[in-house]
C-alpha cells in the first residue's frame, strides 16, 4: 500500500488536512496505523473526536507506537474514545487469512 485509498473530495478542509497528515507522519508504520484508520473513519468522526485525533497526530511516532503496541502505558490525557477506537481498529482476535 502506498497511501490513502480514500478520496478527500467530499471532505471539508479540516478533514482533508487531517487525512493528509495521517498519511505523512514520518515513519511508515505510523502512516499505516493512522492513515488506514483515517481512511475508514474520517468522515464519521464528530468534531470532538476529530480534535482528539488531531492531538494524536501531534504525538511523536515512537511514543504513539509504543502505546498502541502496549510497550508503554498510554497517558490518561490521550486515552480517549477515539484513541481506543483507533487501537481496536488495528487489533485482530484471530490469525489473518493472507
Amino acid at each position: 500500500m502506498t497511501g490513502t485509498t480514500r478520496t478527500s473530495a467530499d471532505l471539508d478542509p479540516r478533514r482533508r488536512r487531517t487525512l493528509y497528515r495521517s498519511w505523512h507522519r514520518g515513519t511508515r508504520e505510523m502512516d499505516l496505523i493512522m492513515g488506514r484508520f483515517a481512511d475508514a473513519e474520517i468522515g464519521t468522526l464528530t468534531e470532538e473526536e476529530l480534535s482528539d485525533f488531531e492531538l494524536l497526530i501531534e504525538v511523536p511516532d515512537r511514543d504513539l507506537f509504543r502505546w498502541i503496541t502496549d510497550e508503554a502505558e498510554t497517558p490518561s490525557n490521550y486515552d480517549t474514545p477515539v484513541y481506543r477506537r483507533m487501537k481496536a481498529f488495528h487489533q485482530h482476535g484471530a490469525p489473518l487469512d493472507l
